[in-house]
């Protein structure tokens, strides 16, 4: 997803090279300023408000926004007895974030001896994202994890023939299905409901979050466990695939014009870390 996490080139499956004339690191980390005017709430109270936000992407994580410290709010910030040490940024002092009535131990750090390499940090601290209120950009709010600018989805109708089938049951037939693309995942085929068979999908309980098209149904296909998934009322951005249905290819057979798919490399999701236990109640507040 993007440039640091699944297959971005930065990630730790990048299915892409660079091309120099030397090997590079195994762990590249890149900073960059945000641009984008971010605030934090925590215990109903705005606790940083900064035009100046410098966004870290680290391989295998989403990116980390970071804060100036003059950007946050007095007395927001409690020092703890702890230290821990990233392996790229040296030393880690942790912070409780107290504002109002509401005190959360661990939520906040900064590298304090910072590499030279690493100047972009210096007087800046970040916040554990589940554990402020929010995060907002201008007056939206941002859910799930900072805004990643270099991931992209781009979604394109096609008159390309698609069909389904769970043994010797057809389960969908259409030539008018949208493709999605998504940075760091495979090509994804989204189907009309009115081209699915009648009966076929069985909706399971639980649904997942993404950070760019919304909450995610799923759906049983005779003895496979979720071989279907919807966005039944995606995102604005994506609003185009709301209600389609889209298949996986290793529990159901699936031919786009009479070739069977097969999984591809960053065609499954790799769930990480906790912000993906959002609930449908945070995530529609």
């Amino acid at each position: 997803m993007g440039l640091a996490w699944q297959q971005g080139p930065l990630g730790t499956g990048a299915i892409g090279r660079f091309l120099v004339p030397v090997e590079l690191p195994e762990r590249m980390l890149y900073a960059e300023p945000a641009r984008r005017r971010m605030r934090v709430r925590f215990g109903d109270n705005w606790i940083a408000d900064s035009e100046d936000v410098v966004l870290l992407h680290e391989p295998a994580r989403y990116p980390v926004a970071y804060f100036p410290v003059e950007d946050v709010v007095a007395d927001v910030l409690k020092s703890e007895d702890r230290t821990t040490q990233h392996k790229d940024l040296g030393a880690t002092a942790w912070y409780t974030v107290t504002a109002g009535d509401t005190s959360r131990p661990r939520s906040a750090w900064q590298h304090v001896e910072l590499p030279d390499y690493a100047s972009e940090l210096n007087g800046r601290v970040a916040f554990a994202w589940r554990a402020m209120d929010a995060f907002y950009e201008e007056d939206e709010r941002i859910v799930g994890h900072a805004a990643d600018a270099y991931h992209r989805i781009d979604i394109r109708q096609t008159s390309r023939h698609l069909i389904v089938r769970d043994g010797d049951k057809l389960i969908a037939d259409s030539s008018r299905p949208l493709v999605l693309f998504e940075s760091g995942f495979a090509p994804r085929w989204y189907v009309p409901r009115e081209d699915v068979t009648d009966g076929a999908l069985t909706p399971v309980e639980g649904q997942t979050f993404c950070p760019y098209k919304g909450l995610c149904s799923y759906y049983d296909i005779g003895t496979a466990a979720r071989a279907a998934w919807s966005y039944e009322d995606a995102w604005t951005e994506v609003r185009r695939i709301s209600g389609f249905v889209s298949f996986e290819p290793d529990k159901v057979e699936v031919e786009l014009d009479g070739k069977r798919m097969r999984q591809e490399p960053g065609q499954g999701v790799v769930s990480h870390g906790v912000d993906r236990d959002l609930t449908v109640e945070e995530l529609s507040g």
